[in-house]
């Protein structure tokens, strides 16, 4: 059942409107608001598919409304109702997120047509904030031991800003998770994050994976080719292992970053690209820096903010509720039965030596779902942790 808010002062014209939704749609559940205090009242108690708003109304006007529903993030297209000579403010409407709008008296076709329209685009955008919510909660953090906390905090300070994050850590310790929470938090949550792995694309191709090339710049570029720092304009690009990119390619990041340009390979052309920068790596970028393998400039623009990931072992507290974690995750993914684990198997874990932090963890919990014993035991520990 569709729930359909009427805001209109004008009495006639409510009436109107719902006699005709109601003919429409039996189903439809109508409710009316003779002034904008009236709407947001309602809409702060209750929620609805859809709103048809005049713009014109003593007290608060449809702008208020819509403003109002705007500031507490509330998911409800709104088609508003527009008297002749009021298309400016119409227009401002549409500029702060109204669907449609549309001049009364309203063509009662093109009113249905707008509403079923509007309809479709209230269940994408609840398909994608479900899809967003499964994406984050895909990649939460877990834990709550003091180093780990410091993270959080670092991370909930310089999400909402532009600042580029430098993100240093032992592999398997999350460096990639960080940069997706960043992302997720931030105001370009909207648009793509982006990520190259510097470590696993070979240092001919790098130049051309980054910033793209035209067809012909080189033997095998038989077409032309969109880079990622364009690919990832307005939004986000992670580099990844940084620390393995050529002193070609950094000079070639580094200018990008100066200047917000980037040139495709083969190419003379300027684009300018406006993308946030998250960098990581397992790697000692300062002695790289002192043995002349990276650059020294482009540190110091990556490093703003640099977060270091605590390894497993420094956050030995958490091993209980990551297990925990990992144990219902696979038994979700896998269809496994979700089983327990003892007192001491926990013990066990807490003080296993983890070369693999965090990764390592999660795949020996994927061991022992498969291969141990329900609940998890000691020797279950022994016999499979080390394999």
């Amino acid at each position: 059942m569709k729930k359909i808010l009427i805001v209109e002062d004008e009495e006639p014209i409510r009436r109107v409107l719902k006699r005709i939704l109601a003919d429409e749609n039996p189903e439809f559940k109508i409710s009316e608001a003779f002034d904008g205090n009236e709407a947001i009242e309602k809409l702060s108690r209750d929620k609805f598919d859809l709103v048809v708003c005049d713009i014109k109304m003593p007290k608060k006007d449809g702008l208020d409304v819509l403003k109002f529903v705007n500031n507490k993030d509330i998911i409800t297209p709104f088609i508003m109702l527009t008297g002749h000579g009021n298309i400016e403010t119409a227009v401002e409407a549409m500029r702060i997120g109204a669907y449609d709008f549309i001049e009364k008296p309203p063509d009662l076709n093109r009113l249905l047509i707008s509403i079923k329209n509007a309809f479709k685009i209230k269940n994408l955008q609840t398909e994608n904030n479900r899809l967003k919510k499964r994406l984050i909660k895909k990649h939460e953090m877990i834990g709550n031991s003091t180093k780990f906390n410091n993270v959080l905090k670092l991370i909930n300070k310089v999400a909402p800003t532009n600042a580029r994050v430098l993100i240093t850590g032992e592999n398997g310790t999350g460096k990639e998770m960080v940069a997706q929470q960043i992302h997720f938090k931030s105001l370009r949550c909207a648009n793509p994050l982006i990520e190259v792995n510097c470590a696993a694309i070979p240092s001919e191709l790098i130049e051309s994976e980054l910033f793209g090339h035209v067809k012909g710049s080189f033997t095998s570029a038989i077409k032309d080719r969109v880079g990622k720092f364009e690919l990832a304009n307005g939004g986000t690009l992670f580099l990844d292992e940084i620390g393995d990119l050529s002193l070609k390619a950094q000079a070639k990041v580094l200018r990008a970053l100066q200047e917000g340009k980037i040139q495709k390979v083969g190419s003379e052309k300027e684009i300018e690209v406006d993308v946030r920068i998250i960098a990581a790596t397992n790697k000692n970028l300062k002695k790289l820096i002192e043995s002349n393998n990276f650059r020294e400039d482009l540190f110091h623009r990556l490093a703003v903010i640099e977060i270091k990931i605590p390894t497993l072992s420094e956050r030995k507290s958490d091993i209980k509720i990551l297990s925990t974690y990992f144990i219902e995750q696979i038994s979700n993914e896998q269809g496994l039965p979700l089983k327990k684990i003892t007192k001491e198997a926990i013990n066990a874990l807490e003080n296993y030596p983890w070369s693999g932090n965090i990764r390592e963890l999660r795949n020996v919990i994927e061991r022992l779902m498969i291969l141990g014993e329900n609940p998890i035991s000691v020797e279950n520990i022994n016999m499979y942790a080390s394999k």
